[in-house]
């Protein structure tokens, strides 16, 4: 069994930072795959940000440039940290782990309010 326990977000001003984190327990493989995914209501959801455990990155083309992925495979974690936030940013961000073959193991979601 794996859990995903997120944590940060939050409300901020537009233009601001905020930074998510997402810590993995339980049976961890070498390879995986860690990162977030978003979906806003009425929208398809959308990979945020994603950290291969050799350290390649995955971003959305809407956060290039503002958002960073981060991890410590030691403690199984990942963090993404937002910069320039924008309202079209607000929504629930949902960290995953991927392990091959298993199936996609996900967080129960942290909200990102972004006010104009």
């Amino acid at each position: 069994q794996v859990q995903l326990v997120g944590s940060g977000g939050g409300l901020v001003q537009a233009g601001g930072s905020l930074r998510l984190s997402c810590a993995a327990s339980g049976s961890i493989l070498g390879i995986n795959t860690m990162g977030w995914y978003r979906q806003a209501p009425g929208k398809q959801r959308e990979l945020v940000a994603d950290m291969t455990s050799v350290g390649r990155t995955t971003y959305g083309d809407s956060v290039k440039g503002r958002f960073t992925i981060s991890r410590d495979n030691a403690k199984n974690t990942v963090n993404l940290q937002m910069n320039s936030l924008e309202p079209e940013d607000t929504t629930v961000y949902y960290c995953f782990l991927s392990q091959m073959p298993r199936f996609p193991v996900w967080g129960q979601g942290t909200q990102v309010t972004v006010s104009s």
